[in-house]
């Protein structure tokens, strides 16, 4: 049945729309693509002022959860701008066809409570055991308070960070080889301090993570894109000149490939050849299904790479903490940067880490985080595949991906999965550039499992839309 909609409240514009619930098409993905011809045809201009989404949902016989994703979306690519008091208006001048991207929606965009989010890099929190976890928390407390800020880290935390690393992860270091840090964006951004003046070039996977292309370009350094595939970044497109190349080998973010065995090896043999320093993500690291563990970088290579990890993922982003493993002259620079600028990585998360450790907690947590995620990631994929639905990256890590045809179809389904209650992760937000690949991600780790069983339906249907 079609919906019309026009004139809502003194002083907005009528909207020309036409909503058909008939129609396949979402109703969200309806209304944004309604409100951008307008745009874009003359009927709204710059400065006209739009309905709130409450006004426009109650005129056209929708949920608000209809208005409220278009307008997300028509913010996202820059069609319409809120103003803080005033209400939401179009923009003064159209964007540009680049500019047309899907909305941000990653763990730090999670903001409705009706809405199940299944996104990547988010943690298993709710499988922390809360005994051990208040316990960490009171013998933290206990340790009496230092009037010396330590830089590199507390010494405890740098102990357990290598002991960890050598059981977990196969990387036999020092203690004093490795320094806390704030976690692997605060680690990006003091390397780019400590290490680059601007104007010099940084090669990062594309698509690959944005908060550390972020961090880069803030430091005002050149970012070029590396290309990807299900075997990681192509070491062969490295271009010529650049001074780090930032990867995620153990399970690419966002596609989910692993950077094969050949070409860790021509990675590291370029980077000794060309000069420049490689730094490894262990993005998900801990996480690998049904496949054999492949060295790190920084065991194949650890003077010319700078190896990254985070407690965010393992146990939660609470902590606050993670931590670096770099050659000698690298750390130093660090720790430069650290006394020049006074800061540390927070010795509280430290502490609280050092406790989970020292009684076996963390080692139990890993067990069961592994095992937990596994049977998630079988039961989810077995659906998946069930329905013809294909599948990328589900051999390691906390998240998998459901390859798309075109930004359209991704646009599509991630309207249709909000309208649905499910919040959902595109990746055209993770291209620097204009996006050259479209899918979902699904990440299955922030949820319950009772939560992701309710909604798995819901989600198999949303993602073979067009594959019946």
């Amino acid at each position: 049945m079609p919906l019309r909609g026009g004139l809502v409240g003194h002083g907005e514009t009528a909207l020309p729309v036409t909503l058909d619930r008939d129609s396949g098409v979402p109703l969200a993905v309806q209304l944004a693509d309604a409100l951008r011809e307008a745009a874009s045809g003359g009927h709204l201009r710059g400065g006209d002022r739009l309905p709130s989404t409450r006004a426009l949902a109650a005129s056209l016989g929708v949920s608000r959860t209809v208005t409220s994703a278009a307008y997300e979306q028509l913010h996202a690519e820059g069609w319409i701008v809120g103003r803080h008091g005033s209400g939401t208006y179009v923009t003064t001048s159209p964007p540009a066809p680049v500019s047309r991207r899907p909305v941000v929606m990653g763990p730090d965009h999670v903001s409705s409570p009706d809405l199940v989010a299944l996104l990547p890099g988010m943690p298993w929190a709710e499988g922390i055991d809360r005994a051990a976890w208040r316990r960490a928390w009171r013998a933290a407390a206990d340790t009496p308070p230092s009037a010396v800020a330590e830089r590199a880290g507390l010494v405890a935390y740098r102990a357990a960070i290598a002991e960890h690393l050598l059981r977990h992860r196969g990387l036999d270091v020092a203690p004093n080889s490795v320094l806390a840090t704030a976690g692997t964006t605060a680690a990006v951004v003091e390397l780019a301090a400590a290490l680059l003046r601007p104007g010099d070039l940084v090669a990062v996977e594309e698509p690959g993570y944005q908060r550390a292309v972020e961090a880069f370009r803030r430091a005002g350094v050149r970012v070029v894109p590396v290309e990807v595939d299900s075997e990681g970044l192509r070491p062969d497109t490295i271009p010529d000149g650049v001074r780090v190349v930032y990867c995620s080998p153990a399970h690419q973010y966002p596609l989910g490939g692993r950077l094969s065995a050949a070409r860790r090896v021509e990675l590291v043999d370029r980077a000794r050849t060309d000069g420049f320093l490689v730094v490894e993500d262990d993005y998900d690291g801990e996480l690998r299904y049904d496949v054999a563990p492949l060295p790190l970088l920084a065991a194949l290579a650890p003077d010319v790479v700078v190896h990254l990890g985070t407690t965010s993922k393992i146990l939660t982003p609470t902590l606050g903490v993670g931590w670096m493993v770099a050659p000698p002259g690298v750390t130093a620079a660090v720790l430069a940067y650290r006394e020049d600028a006074g800061t540390r990585a927070s010795p509280a998360g430290q502490q609280v880490f050092v406790e989970l450790a020292r009684h076996g907690d963390l080692g139990r947590h890993l067990r069961r985080l592994r095992r937990e995620l596994s049977e998630r990631r079988s039961g989810l994929v077995t659906a998946l595949r069930e329905a013809d639905v294909p599948v990328l990256g589900d051999d390691a890590g906390a998240h998998l991906v459901v390859p798309l045809e075109s930004a359209d179809e991704e646009r599509r389904r991630l309207a249709l999965a909000r309208e649905r209650g499910l919040l959902l992760d595109g990746l055209a937000r993770h291209f620097a550039g204009i996006p050259t690949s479209a899918g979902i991600a699904v990440g299955y780790a922030g949820c319950s499992r009772e939560t992701l069983q309710d909604v798995l339906g819901v989600l198999v249907d949303v993602l073979r839309l067009t594959r019946r």
